[in-house]
């Protein structure tokens, strides 16, 4: 039985999972969009109300049955392993765009010594570097650029997989803090800029007022729930390599923390920079300050050209970050799926991990050309908002009613540095599911009454069927072994 070599090795692990490029181009936006300082208070209190429960019981899963998710759960009830796949196949998808999205990174990293999207990093991105089509039904020519940039990727995510724990070990111990440290150069860099103090007020000015809305109460939930990824089997998995008798709870705990505390760091490192470029350009922030890709490669970038000395460094810095930021998170959830094949079919780790890197970086090369970004938008926003939504509302009912939460609770217990109430099985049987099932049903109200993105309506039922897929390929396996075991 693979066990890691260290509690760091397992936390940094953990950390790296649940630290990703949303820590970085997404909680800074979610915050100043929904009130700023005021923000942190709903985050918190989901992160202890839903995020770490969640996040306790995923690792006190996967230190009792020592396998993965779908087997994990296979084990609690046999009509619960699909859920399990469930779970292993979404991560699975979210490689693939996200792999594509650390691709360009590594592309932009490059770029980078040069600064060649300057003057107008929009127009270098969109059209000069992607060849963004018209529309999602124009895929358009495969950027070879981009290609050789996925492969290396890939071939990275299976070198550190394919010998195990041990090797994840090695690399979390430098990926994790490293690129911790890098953000905390760009923030130092950042506040030592003209105006900076500007986009840090627009970033931490607290608006009381907005926390009597549902929708920040409900943003700060969909963002603790994303950002410590619940729900992939990845911290299923990750847990089950502990040794026996290993704290759960103190994990749990450092892990959510540090998640939160990167994400926040972030926002210091970014809006610093932002404040910059609306002082440079006589642009408001409301108009510079925006969220997701357009903050890492347009924004950002942008900002780093106009820096007064050592600009290519910092651009350096920023995609290096990045690159690390992300690399833990796509390899955890490649070793999601690695896993659950391994425990299933009782297949070699290398073989599963090649096959599975294999398939990965093909699907990925539809990704790679002009109307790649269109689908990775698509898949998501469905992914995200939906299928890992309801897979953790599942978790909750089968962790809290199925195996019991008090159950779980006294295990980890017996087993954790800090010993947690009764709150934790009210929090997992009955807050959680509520919280779920009101993010699931305000973003289907959304999607009915607006759509998504200015998409046509064919796009989107693709981005639902990308979703039913999941679950049907999910009940096919768990039933596989079922039917050879009869």
């Amino acid at each position: 039985m693979e066990n890691w070599q260290s509690r760091f090795a397992f936390l940094m692990a953990a950390i790296g999972s649940a630290v990703g490029l949303g820590n970085i181009w997404r909680f800074p936006y979610v915050a100043y969009k929904n009130g700023g300082g005021a923000f942190l208070i709903p985050y918190f209190v989901a992160l202890f109300t839903v995020g770490i429960p969640l996040l306790i019981a995923e690792f006190a899963v996967g230190s009792i049955f020592r396998k993965s998710a779908p087997s994990s759960l296979k084990m609690i009830s046999k009509k619960a392993e699909w859920v399990g796949w469930w779970g292993v196949f979404c991560a699975f998808f979210i490689s693939i765009y996200y792999s594509t999205i650390m691709a360009w990174c590594l592309c932009y990293l490059f770029h980078s010594f040069s600064l060649i999207w300057q003057p107008d990093a929009a127009n270098f991105f969109y059209n000069k570097f992607l060849g963004v089509t018209s529309s999602p039904s124009v895929l358009g020519g495969i950027n070879i650029q981009i290609v050789f940039a996925l492969l290396f990727i890939w071939v990275s995510i299976y070198l550190i997989l394919y010998k195990g724990v041990k090797s994840i070990g090695k690399v979390v111990a430098i990926t994790v803090p490293l690129p911790t440290i890098l953000l905390l150069i760009l923030a130092l860099r950042g506040l030592t800029l003209p105006a900076a103090t500007t986009g840090l007020e627009f970033y931490l000015s607290p608006d009381f007022s907005k926390l009597a809305s549902p929708s920040v109460w409900l943003a700060a939930y969909a963002q603790i729930f994303f950002s410590l990824s619940l729900a992939q089997g990845i911290m299923i998995v990750y847990a089950s390599f502990l040794k026996k008798g290993s704290d759960i709870s103190n994990n749990a705990f450092i892990t959510a923390l540090a998640d939160g505390g990167t994400a926040f760091l972030a926002g210091f490192a970014v809006f610093s920079v932002l404040g910059y470029l609306a002082y440079q350009t006589g642009v408001p922030m409301e108009e510079i300050a925006r969220g997701g890709i357009g903050l890492a490669f347009i924004t950002y970038p942008t900002a780093i050209a106009k820096m007064p000395f050592a600009a290519s460094f910092f651009g350096i810095i920023f995609f290096t970050a990045l690159l690390t930021f992300g690399i833990d998170s796509a390899f955890s959830m490649v070793e999601s799926i690695t896993n659950a094949f391994k425990d299933k079919f009782a297949i070699s780790r290398e073989k599963a991990t090649f096959v599975v890197c294999m398939i990965g970086f093909l699907i990925a090369l539809i990704l790679a050309t002009g109307g790649g970004i269109f689908w990775i938008d698509i898949m998501d926003h469905f992914i995200s908002n939906f299928a890992l939504v309801f897979i953790g509302l599942l978790e909750c009912l089968i962790f809290g009613y199925i195996l019991g939460g008090e159950k779980l609770r006294e295990y980890v217990n017996e087993v954790s540095e800090i010993k947690i109430g009764k709150w934790f099985s009210i929090m997992l049987k009955l807050f959680a599911p509520l919280v779920l099932i009101s993010i699931a049903l305000a973003t289907m109200a959304e999607l009915i009454s607006k759509g998504y993105g200015g998409y046509p309506t064919w796009t989107l039922v693709i981005g639902m069927f990308i979703v039913i897929f999941a679950i049907i390929i999910s009940v096919v396996v768990a039933r596989l072994k079922c039917q050879q075991e009869q």
